[in-house]
């Protein structure tokens, strides 16, 4: 899995992508929850299901393209609000491109390991 990921950035890039992964799954899910109690479509709960990966920072290159793909499922299919699910679906390759960052579940499970040899 850690071929997947350019590197895990920490220090202020990590920070940023911890701040653009936490901006794009929280508008995803709010996306679906502002809708009113009005019928919610299957790209926007595919969405708002990768919005809740990206948050945590599981699988950041998987769910990346999956928001990128729903969000511009959304943007083609709804010209209300095609703006903001056009922009979500950018920042969702984006962080499919960079990846996780420091600070997420992906850097815990497959970040650099250091290998310790033992004396003789």
């Amino acid at each position: 899995m850690q071929r997947l990921f350019s590197n895990f950035a920490d220090g202020w890039p990590g920070a940023g992508l911890l701040i653009q992964r936490l901006l794009v799954g929280a508008a995803s899910l709010y996306c679906v929850a502002a809708t009113g109690g009005g019928t919610v479509a299957a790209p926007q709960v595919i969405g708002a299901l990768a919005g809740l990966l990206l948050i945590a920072g599981l699988w950041t290159p998987v769910a990346g393209v999956v928001t990128a793909c729903a969000e511009a499922w959304v943007a083609f299919s709804s010209v209300a609000h095609a703006g903001i699910a056009a922009a979500l679906a950018v920042l969702g390759v984006t962080l499919a491109l960079i990846g996780p960052g420091e600070w997420s579940v992906d850097a815990r499970l497959y970040g650099r390991k250091h290998i310790v040899l033992p004396r003789l």
